[in-house]
């Protein structure tokens, strides 16, 4: 284990920090955690191209994180949800309501449910498991495939899509574009800031045509229904409408890519674990899909900025502060989880974790469609594919933000 002198040692602002073993990382945040205040932090890395920020205070605990994330009235997410710092006018362009403050925050997620109706969500769930059934029926003459690329990648990518009604033959540039964007920093995706905004103009402009294209023709799918609802007499623009769908394919599709890589690693590395789900899946299998994403928290973390002078636990923050929730060291906080850095299904709370939101108005609109995805995927590859395995270490995404996995191998016995 790394030997850090003072917490000063520990600086989450560093890409390069990212870059460290698991076990570095969780050394780190434990080391944070036992301190009795919250930690400032420099802000050492920047994506090429963008403007270091003055510095952060860490909430590590699970406690700290809670709290920061219920007091939208004190914490504001309208000056962006990541480390760096971004310009106002580019923020909703690539956030949507996810860097919006209430009220407008609360209409435009009244407004964008609209598009999550029973019937909406009934026809999901039938995309998930023909999705799922079609992947692994595709793999099963092969015997080795990269996990990501054969499974992670297309099931929620695929459903992102159906949902929206994009068609199959755009898929791949709907995954490369969310690719880029969540993978500024790392050279298998793009270094600098201008591969992001290409990324996302690419996709904007995409959705815009989309959007437009169903306001005149509706069909039987998310995007017509989002492009024809009201609230209190407004409409999403075509503008608003591509903004919402670069959150919901990026969103809807990284979490939940990085968090099925990651538990097929972990079933892997727990075959006990792995032969009691598939003993008793009906059971287990939500508990499991909520460890795994305990577990990977593939979404690191989010950030806010103080609308006051606020006090959390102890720590006294400044208006105009900025403050990193890590749901990674969240979820990890032994006061809640015991033994955290275990994986364990059988996790009596495992559903309180901070893998959606930790609660409050930001709370994962997606939340279900991931557990859903999760459960039905490895459901798909017990019963079809039951000796797969994962043959080598997670190639990682090198980010602070995303905790992902760009290739994972396994191997199985070929039909």
């Amino acid at each position: 284990m790394p030997e850090y002198r003072t917490v000063d040692d520990i600086q989450l602002g560093d890409l390069e920090f990212w870059s460290k073993p698991l076990d570095e990382r969780n050394d780190a945040f434990e080391r944070l955690r036992n301190q009795p205040t919250m930690a400032f932090h420099e802000e050492i890395w920047t994506v090429e191209g963008g403007v270091r920020g003055p510095g952060f205070w860490s909430a590590v605990t699970y406690d700290d994180v809670r709290m920061v994330n219920r007091q939208a009235q004190n914490f504001s997410s309208a000056s962006g949800i990541t480390l760096g710092e971004t310009a106002p006018e580019t923020l909703e362009f690539f956030g949507s309501m996810i860097v919006m403050d209430d009220p407008r925050h609360a209409k435009f997620r009244l407004l964008v449910q609209k598009g999550f109706t029973p019937k909406m969500v009934a026809q999901v769930e039938d995309s998930v498991r023909t999705r799922a059934k079609a992947l692994v029926e595709a793999a099963k003459d092969l015997g080795e495939c990269d996990f990501v690329q054969q499974f992670a990648a297309p099931l929620p990518l695929q459903v992102i899509c159906d949902m929206l009604g994009v068609p199959s033959s755009d898929e791949q540039q709907v995954l490369e574009w969310t690719n880029v964007i969540l993978g500024v920093g790392d050279p298998d995706f793009g270094l600098d800031l201008n591969a992001l905004i290409g990324a996302a103009a690419g996709m904007y402009e995409y959705a815009q045509a989309l959007g437009n294209d169903r306001l005149a023709n509706p069909r039987d799918d998310i995007t017509s229904t989002l492009m024809h609802a009201e609230v209190e007499g407004q409409r999403l623009s075509p503008a608003e409408f591509g903004s919402f769908f670069i959150l919901l394919a990026v969103a809807g599709n990284e979490t939940t890519r990085n968090a099925l890589s990651w538990g097929a690693k972990l079933l892997t590395d727990h075959p006990d674990q792995r032969e009691a789900l598939r003993d008793d899946y009906a059971s287990l299998s939500l508990k499991a899909a909520d460890e795994m994403v305990r577990w990977a928290s593939p979404v690191i973390h989010m950030r806010r900025k103080a609308l006051r002078d606020v006090d959390v636990n102890g720590t006294t923050i400044a208006e105009g502060d900025k403050v990193v929730m890590w749901y990674w060291s969240a979820n990890r906080d032994p006061k809640v989880f015991p033994d955290g850095h275990r994986f364990d299904i059988f996790r009596p709370n495992t559903a309180e974790m901070a893998g959606y939101g930790a609660g409050g108005p930001h709370f994962c609109l997606g939340a279900n469609l991931a557990r859903r995805e999760i459960q039905v995927m490895f459901d798909e590859i017990l019963r079809e594919l039951p000796d797969l395995v994962v043959t080598g270490e997670p190639d990682r995404l090198k980010s602070g933000f995303i905790n992902g996995v760009k290739r994972l191998p396994c191997s199985f016995t070929p039909r």
